[in-house]
């Protein structure tokens, strides 16, 4: 018989929410249910519905195969009956009473693979194996020029051992959403395995100039109307202060500039500054400023900008 520690300490069909002689069509419909509750396209960042997605699809897996779920089955109630089941793949199941290894019985029970288990043979295998420890998930909150410049922090992780801190190197360019993986830093494995990992979820604060695009950055700056139309040499601002942008004569509103360089640094490469201007306005205009604008119009009486539409 081959089985599986997770199948002693979990019950599949309380997973699924489906009774345990529920049909073939029963399962598969709870599972398309669950799954889409719970996927994490429909929760994302949210990393007890990650682990609750895959939990639901091991469920379905075993349980949708006539074969996995007749072993689980059997492996249960044997389980339940105070046996333990063992025996080579291919060979007969052996069952033996954990009440008749008496004080063994008793740490048999409560550590059941880790123990006189392996012993026995769980799917053919004589001797203990090394097992990698459990991954783990944590989030961190950044601020803007933290996911920009990178930074380390240190965490409280929560695991099979209690609470501990941990500290998180996070690279220059981190991105919101991003799951950065640090290998050796999950719970610790056992029989000589491996730690497992942690998994860290990035939230980065958005900026209150800044737009950011991968490792670009965008940013909008307001002209006057003679800076646009007469062109100008103006101040935009950037991450480390500030460069000066040439505008030539006649520039419309919306026209894109890029400023190279002074982007985003990332492991692979720093990022250029786009800068979109925006001609601006006044709504207070002084009697002089209107008097120029007002012989402004008359000069151009002749020039229709709606021409090319046809009105």
């Amino acid at each position: 018989m081959n089985m599986r520690r997770e199948w002693l300490e979990k019950d599949y069909y309380k997973v699924l929410g489906v009774a345990h002689g529920a049909s073939d069509k029963e399962i598969k419909a709870a599972y398309r249910k669950l799954a889409q509750r719970y996927h994490p396209d429909n929760n994302p960042g949210d990393a007890e519905a990650e682990a609750r997605f895959k939990e639901i699809g091991e469920a379905y897996r075993v349980l949708s195969n006539a074969e996995e779920r007749r072993q689980y089955d059997q492996a249960r109630d044997a389980f339940a009956r105070g046996t333990f089941v063992g025996g080579p793949e291919g060979g007969g199941a052996q069952y033996v009473r954990i009440d008749d290894l008496g004080d063994l019985g008793e740490a048999f029970g409560g550590g059941l693979f880790g123990g006189l288990g392996d012993l026995f043979g769980f799917g053919g295998r004589q001797a203990r194996r090394p097992r990698k420890g459990a991954d783990l998930e944590a989030e961190v909150s950044l601020s803007f020029h933290e996911a920009v410049r990178g930074v380390t922090k240190t965490l409280t992780v929560n695991g099979p051992q209690g609470r501990r801190s941990v500290q998180v190197k996070i690279p220059a360019g981190v991105n919101d959403g991003a799951r950065i993986r640090l290998r050796g830093k999950g719970s610790p494995g056992a029989d000589g395995g491996h730690a497992g990992d942690l998994y860290v979820r990035v939230h980065a604060a958005s900026h209150p100039i800044f737009e950011r695009s991968g490792k670009d950055l965008k940013v909008r700056l307001p002209v006057s109307f003679a800076e646009a139309a007469l062109g100008a040499e103006v101040a935009a601002p950037t991450l480390d202060g500030k460069v000066t942008l040439r505008i030539p004569p006649g520039t419309p509103s919306g026209k894109t500039f890029r400023v190279a360089g002074h982007g985003v640094p990332t492991p692979s490469g720093t990022g250029d500054l786009f800068v979109t201007v925006e001609i601006e306005i006044p709504d207070d205009l002084s009697p002089e400023a209107r008097g120029l604008i007002e012989q402004l119009r008359a000069a151009e009486r002749d020039h229709n900008p709606r021409a090319h539409l046809g009105v």
